[in-house]
């Protein structure tokens, strides 16, 4: 029997449960630059009400762990910054939920999402310059030098797929200078 995979246990759940999702985060920028090893995956949700039900519906307590609905609720709910995880009992294998609450990158993101395929598996994919904006965001946050990397690698592989006025918008937006600048040189 093969190991289950990320699309597999989670994009396929919430494709058919209809619940907006964009994939982020290091399985969006493998799929735009080049692969690595990673356990879990990103996802950001523009969840309507009755979607913390539906979550715990799709994600059956006998193969995942899933937050309380209560607590589902109160992460959906945050202006920013809502999250939490789905993990599968079986493999280990993790996925980290991060509602899109009212910042304006996350609506840009849903307005320019991607459609990608995974054997017969549609994913909704975050645009690269909204991977590359995040993974900034998350290298100012904590340093750490992958996501540095994985923009790197972004910039190499998917270069023409990636507006650079829109880009830089965000990056003055979001006073993403400095770190952007760490990515210009190998």
């Amino acid at each position: 029997m093969s190991e289950p995979d990320l699309i597999e246990l989670f994009v396929q759940p919430l494709n058919q449960a209809g619940i907006r999702y964009l994939v982020s985060g290091s399985v969006a920028a493998t799929l735009y630059g080049e692969p690595r090893v990673t356990h879990d995956i990103d996802f950001v949700i523009f969840p309507r009400a009755d979607d913390a039900s539906r979550l715990a519906a799709i994600f059956p307590p006998s193969q995942f762990y899933v937050p309380p609905t209560a607590v589902l609720l109160q992460e959906v709910a945050r202006e920013s910054r809502g999250h939490f995880n789905v993990v599968h009992s079986g493999s280990g294998l993790k996925a980290d939920f991060y509602a899109a609450g009212r910042e304006d990158l996350h609506a840009w993101a849903f307005r320019n999402a991607r459609k990608y395929a995974v054997d017969e598996t549609s994913v909704s994919l975050a645009p690269p310059e909204y991977v590359m904006i995040r993974k900034l965001e998350y290298y100012r946050e904590g340093h750490s030098e992958k996501h540095l990397r994985d923009i790197r690698a972004m910039l190499a592989v998917s270069n023409e797929l990636i507006d650079r006025a829109i880009l830089q918008d965000w990056i003055a937006r979001l006073n993403l200078k400095t770190e952007w600048d760490l990515c210009q040189t190998p």
